[in-house]
């Protein structure tokens, strides 16, 4: 072994302090909530024939049009994935490009009457499934957690390592 090498099993971590315990702790629980909103995001756009990024997508172009690059900004997603999602639902008739009087190639994405019945669909049972884990819950924990999870956010988007 060259004295550049170093052993792994020689190699220890820090400890975290209390405070980096517990955000630890708060990653650790939000990644498994992810897992559990994507099954269940799954589970709503299936009565629709839909996906989760299918829903996604169409939910972007909900109250307006607008371009794949604007959808993949506000979802935090790469652009190329946004427009190959978006090239399926225009495939499939849920969308349908139009020009963009701002941009001349940057064309806006838009839901047709059946993105729009999609939707709808994929809503009735989004609702209530909200309706009923917020009542299960109780609106001031679910208000208390809203207020740490932005507080969360923000610290954590403006330190990245």
């Amino acid at each position: 072994m060259s004295t550049l090498e170093v052993r792994q099993d020689t190699v220890k971590t820090p400890p975290r302090s209390p405070a980096g315990e517990a955000f630890n702790n708060v990653l650790l629980l939000v990644l498994r909530l992810h897992g559990s909103f994507t099954a269940a995001g799954e589970a709503l756009a299936r009565p629709a024939q839909q996906t989760l990024a299918r829903w996604v997508v169409l939910d972007q172009c909900r109250d307006a049009p607008a371009t794949v690059s604007d959808i993949a900004r506000r979802l935090r997603l790469a652009r190329q994935s946004v427009q190959r999602i978006a090239d399926l639902l225009v495939a499939d008739g849920l969308a349908a490009y139009q020009a963009n009087p701002h941009h001349q190639r940057a064309k806006l994405l838009e839901l047709t009457q059946d993105g729009r019945t999609a939707l709808h669909t994929i809503d009735a049972g989004q609702h209530a499934w909200c309706d009923s884990l917020g009542n299960m819950i109780g609106e001031p924990a679910l208000q208390r957690t809203a207020a740490a999870l932005r507080k969360i956010t923000d610290a954590v988007e403006s330190e990245q390592p």
